[in-house]
């Protein structure tokens, strides 16, 4: 009786709803207390996403799961001493670049002020020494009085940002806590998922798999290709620009990358600086420089996109600008980062539910 007096009662819609609404309520005030674990076990799972390829194609070369695990902590180790080394060079670049840039300014003004004047009988001469008169001179005195003490106080040792990272790098807890269960998850990657999988009712679990597989192929895959490609792009004008002989070279390509991670805005953000350092050194100069973002652009929209992304995630450069903007203007800079992988999980959804089912086919 008690079995049936439960059963009568679910069917209610108010229950189910109630029911539902209070877990969702229950979830999300547990994830707000528990918020430091739950952002180590986020932290171990989005390690051991990155590296499940890398383990995969280990196994195919016939090396144990265990193996693979091993060499993907030294590699993690070696990236990390890398990456220390490279944060201390970058940081004190950039700020001499920023340091750099109102002097460089003015005498980029001063020689277009020149040409200008050297030819009094155009007559929009006037008008357009006066705008290019004020917007370096405002340009310059924002970032001399801005954006330098800023990056200095971020980029400080007891800076906000790195005062903040080292914090947490020094928790030897947390550091280890994140290590063991990245170790843990990365040997048995798929039987988590298959045990999240069992969670759910049995009706739901083909839905969700395949949900799955659809968001791995398109959000997983594009943003482990689009770190690729933001590293290839950062390092090609990084040592381009270096060969060349333009100054902060390393903290140009780090901002060519960093901002890469966007499609095609890190050659746009840093070209400008670029220009600016390269104008002292000649005509010639300008137009190598020129040549390296072209290059890195050409290659990232002709070769590593498509080779590296697949023509799964491979979207129509109209709708990567669309879904670019969409995002910026929504959510910022975090929105033009979710843009384009949302984009592409839209189109996968689209033509794996949309077009084959009936609504589509038949019409409402």
């Amino acid at each position: 009786m008690s079995g049936n007096a439960f059963a009568l009662v679910w069917r209610n819609p108010y229950v189910r709803a109630s029911v539902f609404l209070g877990v969702i309520a229950l979830a999300l005030w547990l994830a707000r207390d528990l918020a430091p674990v739950l952002t180590v076990g986020l932290t171990a799972y989005l390690i051991a996403y990155l590296s499940h390829p890398l383990l995969t194609w280990l196994e195919r070369r016939h090396l144990r799961r265990g193996v693979g695990v091993g060499v993907v902590l030294l590699i993690a180790l070696a990236l990390a001493a890398l990456a220390s080394s490279l944060l201390v060079a970058v940081g004190t670049q950039l700020i001499d670049l920023v340091g750099r840039l109102p002097a460089v300014a003015q005498d980029v003004s001063r020689f277009v002020d020149g040409w200008l004047a050297a030819r009094p009988n155009l007559p929009w001469t006037a008008g357009l020494r006066a705008q290019l008169t004020t917007l370096i001179t405002s340009s310059t005195a924002l970032l001399s009085r801005d954006t330098l003490p800023f990056l200095q106080g971020l980029l400080a040792p007891g800076g906000p940002l790195l005062g903040r990272l080292f914090g947490v790098a020094s928790t030897l807890a947390e550091t280890v806590a994140v290590l063991i269960l990245s170790v843990y998850m990365m040997a048995d990657y798929e039987k988590i998922g298959h045990t999240l999988l069992s969670l759910l009712p049995r009706s739901w679990q083909p839905l969700a798999l395949d949900l799955s597989r659809g968001v791995e192929q398109s959000v997983g895959g594009y943003v482990r290709g689009q770190v690729v490609i933001a590293l290839a792009i950062g390092s090609l004008v990084a040592l381009g620009l270096a060969l060349i002989g333009v100054p902060s070279a390393l903290a140009l390509g780090f901002l060519a990358g960093v901002f890469n991670l966007v499609p095609y805005l890190g050659v746009i953000i840093a070209l400008v600086p670029a220009l600016l350092l390269a104008s002292p050194l000649g005509w010639l100069k300008l137009v190598l420089v020129v040549g390296v973002f072209l290059l890195g652009n050409q290659l990232e929209g002709h070769v590593l996109s498509p080779l590296i992304l697949g023509r799964s995630t491979n979207l129509h450069p109209v709708t990567v600008a669309l879904s670019i903007l969409v995002g910026l203007h929504l959510l910022g800079l975090v929105g033009a980062l979710v843009a384009v992988p949302l984009a592409a999980l839209g189109k996968l959804l689209l033509a794996r539910y949309y077009y084959p089912s009936r609504l589509y086919q038949g019409g409402p």
